[in-house]
């Protein structure tokens, strides 16, 4: 999550878990973390996430990731716990977040380093293929801000992935994904290897919801019949767009401009 400062922000103990705690701003729920159990997650799309995370490297291998947008910080936790050493930098545009989380939750490992920035400042100062992994989750309210929806930002992260390297993007969407078709029109543009994985629902265009797209430089990089497995074994299943199937989902759609427009 990425978002304006709010005053309406809260960390609320899961009566169920006594060591969960949903991140609220404005009462809505924007993360969850279990601080003594962090690969307990709770949202499915960070399962996803999390599930690309564990198959792109063998299991424990560390890795140097980035990730833009910071919330409860749910997946550096999760990264720290299940490949220990991992130089991670959390990026997050509201220092009222950032403050709560680190004031209210205990200390991140020292490979964690937490930034106040704007996700598309802090990508244009990363050094050239300093990360094994990028993960995105940038919102403002709703809505994946512009300045970081375009392909000048997709190849800009672009730059900053090793020749292995694997961009992941959260994308919220509601039906038909018209959102996401150019997101996923925009990562092809620019990456040799995309797929998309989401709540089967979601791809028949029966409810709102998030779609996590992953992107690679490399053809056939992306573990897309491992995660197709993995994905459809979750309590809620998902289902694995790639290839021919992907590119008639995006159909006509054109990639965003640099401010998250068509063009």
């Amino acid at each position: 999550m990425d978002s304006p400062a709010d005053d309406l922000l809260d960390l609320v103990a899961d009566p169920a878990r006594p060591t969960g705690h949903t991140l609220l701003a404005e009462g809505v729920a924007q993360s969850y973390v279990d601080v003594a159990d962090p690969r307990h997650l709770h949202f499915e799309y960070i399962r996803r996430m999390a599930a690309l995370v564990d198959l792109s490297a063998p299991p424990g291998v560390p890795r140097d990731v980035l990730h833009l947008g910071g919330g409860a910080l749910t997946l550096p936790r999760y990264v720290a716990a299940t490949r220990p050493g991992s130089a991670q930098r959390v990026v997050e545009r509201d220092a009222a977040v950032v403050d709560l989380v680190l004031r209210r939750l205990p200390a991140l490992p020292p490979e964690v380093r937490v930034e106040v920035a704007d996700a598309r400042d802090a990508v244009a100062a990363s050094p050239s293929r300093g990360y094994d992994l990028v993960l995105a989750d940038i919102y403002r309210g709703a809505r994946m801000p512009g300045h970081v929806a375009g392909r000048e930002f997709v190849a800009e992260v672009a730059r900053t992935l090793r020749a292995d390297g694997i961009y992941l993007v959260n994308v919220t969407d509601l039906p038909p994904l018209v959102f996401t078709r150019v997101q996923a029109a925009t990562l092809g543009a620019i990456f040799a290897d995309v797929c998309l994985v989401a709540d089967r629902r979601m791809l028949r265009g029966r409810r709102y919801g998030n779609v996590v797209l992953a992107a690679a430089h490399r053809p056939g990089r992306l573990p897309v019949g491992r995660l197709a497995t993995r994905v459809a074994a979750d309590p809620v299943p998902g289902g694995v767009l790639h290839g021919a199937a992907l590119a008639a989902f995006v159909g006509g759609a054109r990639p965003a401009g640099d401010e998250g427009l068509t063009g």
